[in-house]
């Protein structure tokens, strides 16, 4: 009973959330991620570490696919911001990723750009 409910939540939820609210949780969801490592930073492990930096980085890769695609309704520039904002968190992941000793405030900018680009989508 309780997994029937729970299903047909799910289901409304995809109805009623907009592409722009499913990315904006999404970035949100992200941002959470790398936040929590960050706060936990002594007790986590470097596991933890790539898999919330890798989480990021398969949603803005995501993000940057679907830019760059032909039949894309967002107008040029904004496609070229969202690509250039792309390739900067890449560069970011693959620094953190790469680092010897990573620090943890090194993951404030991808936290804030994810929350910033967030807000934006929800219109605030």
């Amino acid at each position: 009973m309780y997994r029937q409910g729970a299903q047909a939540y799910q289901q409304t939820t995809k109805v009623v959330e907009s592409p722009r609210e499913r990315e904006s949780a999404l970035l949100m969801k992200a941002a959470a991620g790398l936040q929590k490592i960050k706060d936990e930073w002594d007790t986590s492990t470097s596991q933890e570490l790539n898999a919330a930096l890798n989480f990021n980085r398969k949603l803005w890769t995501i993000f940057m696919s679907a830019v760059t695609q032909e039949d894309s309704p967002l107008p040029r520039e904004v496609r070229q911001n969202i690509a250039n904002l792309g390739m900067f968190v890449m560069n970011q992941t693959r620094e953190l990723l790469y680092e010897v000793t990573p620090e943890p405030k090194h993951l404030d900018v991808l936290v804030q750009l994810n929350r910033q680009i967030a807000a934006g989508l929800r219109g605030m």
